[in-house]
């Protein structure tokens, strides 16, 4: 029988090396364990929305936020790589063995580190309106315009993108709607009709905590720049590839190009924007569950 959590588990572990990492459970406590790796400029709690979908599918959703981000302290100079081994420690100190692994836009190369460094233990990757290897020529050039002005911001003057993050977490604190509004307009008809179903005050909270540590989150636009440490063709678990039909914030390219890469991958294009999966969680977690 399947045991739904009422509300969210909020935890904090102490990895090795003394740092903390938050992480948030969604969905059935006792169904199979899939990790989430949260977008850009979100963290642990952006699949709050998936948690029905989850308990309907019989999934376990844990989602650590990434170093830096939210909850878990800052790693300077972190690789897709670092991620993967906190993880890890993560997924031992909870007692999970085998697991799937998820990651929409910037999380998609984390889960795909994920599933690259415990191939005998991950089952399956979604890699959800994630990038290409930004290191590769041509693909930084590809992104949209507010991506690539955050990221050499972050890289050439870090401290200038820190109070940008800081007056974006005070727009959220102080003015949620407004700030799930704007976020609505700037996203496009498709993501902003997201937004506005499941609320501004929801989009605002997930931001706001996001935004928590920002000279975290310029870290985080920093490490999506640096190798992956692996490249797509080296993946041998399977791999799903997601993308909407409708998302203006990655090149419509990009899944045909990473599916193409690696070997085996299937192909998902769903109606939706970039938060297309707020529209597919279950039939995500249901292929996620395929052993």
């Amino acid at each position: 029988m399947i045991k739904p959590m009422q509300v969210a588990v909020e935890r904090v572990v102490r990895l090795r090396d003394g740092r903390s990492m938050g992480y948030a459970q969604y969905g059935s406590g006792d169904g199979f364990p899939v990790v989430n790796a949260h977008g850009g400029l979100a963290c642990r709690l952006d699949v709050a929305a998936a948690d029905l979908a989850a308990v309907e599918a019989g999934i376990r959703l844990i989602s650590p936020d990434r170093p830096g981000v939210g909850r878990s302290d800052p790693q300077p100079g972190r690789t897709v790589g670092d991620w993967a081994r906190d993880v890890t420690e993560l997924l031992d100190q909870i007692g999970v063995n085998r697991f799937a692994v998820m990651g929409w836009s910037m999380g998609g190369q984390y889960a795909a580190a994920l599933g690259h460094a415990l191939p005998q233990r991950a089952t399956r990757v979604a890699i959800i309106a994630g990038a290409l290897p930004l290191t590769e020529p041509g693909v930084f050039d590809e992104l949209p315009i507010m991506d690539r002005v955050l990221t050499r911001m972050s890289q050439r003057v870090p401290r200038l993108a820190a109070h940008w993050f800081r007056v974006m977490r005070f727009a959220a604190g102080v003015a949620p709607t407004l700030y799930g509004r704007l976020g609505a307009r700037e996203l496009g008809p498709a993501d902003g009709a997201v937004i506005r179903d499941e609320g501004f005050g929801a989009f605002a909270r997930m931001s706001h905590e996001a935004l928590r540590q920002p000279a975290g989150v310029v870290e985080e636009y920093r490490a999506w720049m640096r190798p992956w440490g692996f490249a797509p063709e080296e993946l041998v678990v399977p791999v799903d590839i997601w993308a909407g039909t409708r998302d203006e914030l990655v090149s419509p390219a990009w899944p045909h190009r990473l599916a193409a890469r690696i070997p085996g991958a299937t192909l998902n294009i769903r109606d939706g924007g970039h938060f297309m999966p707020h529209l597919h969680y279950r039939e995500i977690f249901e292929g996620l569950a395929r052993q």
